[in-house]
């Protein structure tokens, strides 16, 4: 009996980067960067067999990294025995052909090695179309620029997606195939915006939790919902949005939504293919930036994320930077006080305090109070569980008596009908 191993052999890489003096600061390669890429290309499921990291004035316009270095990272891959180069930075079709045809194996870019992951993590229907939509928009400009990439057959990082005959046969056919993946996400944020209009007709605030990768979002989820959502220390573990309902007091509630994590140099295409789930923030009332306390390189990721909150949220929404894996830091290395919080969502610490910066930041012009309404005026009661939060509901002999929480304007109509605040 034949044993057929080839399917199990794990993706052996060599990671390269260039750190040029032409580039802007979040499109050059650093070691931190590559060590970061190496989390990449383990979450994918393949090994780093060597790191490169090249220093160049300008980018060689052929092979990217110049002749010499290509040289060293082929005979880097031939004495490791691996079977691909990742390089940390984008490359354009030309670059790869080049660079497949000197070092004799597959290569990928960052973008490239994101989307197989984002491939591979995608469950839901709405997840799957849009990591469809970014691996057309990456792949379409880079057919006639690609060998290796496309031509190998059987799997493996990279091969994941749109198959070989569909990205080789007809441009138009992948433009048409765009089109109807455009079309059908469009209806996608139909249905998000029918349920924000019902959120809204219920007064419930959208609450959403944003944050680098790998920072803890689901893990906060499941501290303040329970919703029991697998929380794992790897990269882009949630791609689909969940939400859940929230009772942050018993005078407000709100839908809870985890987001896709962000990553430095997150390809411009993936963006806008999630922006289906990426919306949530532009709706949302409130956004808690989840931060790693613990991360080497904290402040450059929050960077990163304040960057994509700037681009995809309300210019106005108020941030709580909520500071996770608290318990891992010294004290005197998170900064708090402000919109600004120690978590340790993994021991459930904190909680309490993040969820006083909640109510704060979202119960602004919410006022309590006790109203003895008469019979005749019983509409009004429907629209304090429409507008507001009813908390009880008495039937006496003199009228209905109700205790609720509602804005300033619904309060003024009721305040004639009011016992007590």
């Amino acid at each position: 009996m034949e044993l057929n191993f080839e399917e199990h052999v794990q993706e052996r890489a060599v990671l390269v980067g260039l750190n040029a003096d032409c580039f802007k600061k979040e499109e050059t390669a650093t070691d931190a960067s590559l060590e970061e890429l190496e989390a990449l290309l383990e979450t994918a499921g393949g090994v780093c067999t060597g790191k490169i990291l090249q220093n160049r004035h300008t980018p060689d316009a052929r092979t990217f990294i110049g002749q010499g270095k290509a040289e060293e990272v082929r005979d880097l891959i031939e004495a490791t025995a691996s079977n691909m180069a990742i390089f940390d930075n984008a490359l354009s079709p030309s670059q790869i052909r080049v660079l497949e045809e000197i070092l004799g194996v597959t290569v990928l870019d960052r973008s490239a090695l994101i989307l197989d992951i984002f491939a591979q993590r995608a469950k839901t229907a709405e997840g799957r179309l849009q990591v469809e939509l970014a691996q057309y928009h990456y792949l379409l400009p880079r057919l006639s620029g690609m060998g290796k990439s496309l031509s190998r057959q059987g799997g493996g990082i990279g091969t994941r997606g749109p198959g070989e005959t569909q990205l080789e046969t007809d441009r138009r056919h992948i433009r048409s195939r765009i089109a109807k993946l455009e079309e059908e996400l469009e209806q996608v944020r139909k249905v998000r915006a029918v349920q924000r209009r019902q959120r809204g007709k219920n007064s419930v605030p959208v609450v959403a939790l944003v944050g680098y990768t790998n920072a803890g979002k689901s893990t906060m989820l499941n501290l303040l919902t329970g919703a029991g959502i697998p929380a794992n220390n790897r990269l882009f573990d949630t791609l689909d949005t969940t939400s859940r309902a929230l009772s942050v007091s018993d005078t407000l509630d709100v839908i809870l939504s985890d987001t896709v994590g962000f990553i430095s140099k997150l390809p411009h295409h993936l963006v806008d293919a999630f922006r289906a789930t990426l919306e949530e923030l532009e709706y949302a009332d409130l956004l808690i930036h989840v931060i790693d306390a613990s991360d080497p390189d904290r402040e450059d990721h929050i960077a990163v994320v304040d960057k994509l909150i700037a681009k995809l949220a309300k210019a106005d929404v108020p941030v709580i930077q909520c500071y996770n894996k608290a318990d891992l830091v010294s004290p005197v290395d998170i900064p708090v006080g402000g919109n600004r919080v120690a978590v340790s969502a993994k021991l459930g610490l904190g909680a309490d305090k993040l969820l006083a910066l909640v109510e704060k930041n979202l119960a602004k012009g919410q006022y309590r109070g006790k109203f003895l309404l008469p019979y005749s005026k019983g509409g009004i009661l429907d629209r304090l569980h429409q507008e507001g939060k009813v908390l009880s509901v008495d039937y006496a002999a003199e009228g209905i008596l109700v205790e609720a929480v509602c804005g300033p304007v619904l309060f003024g109509q009721l305040k004639d009908y009011l016992t007590q605040e």
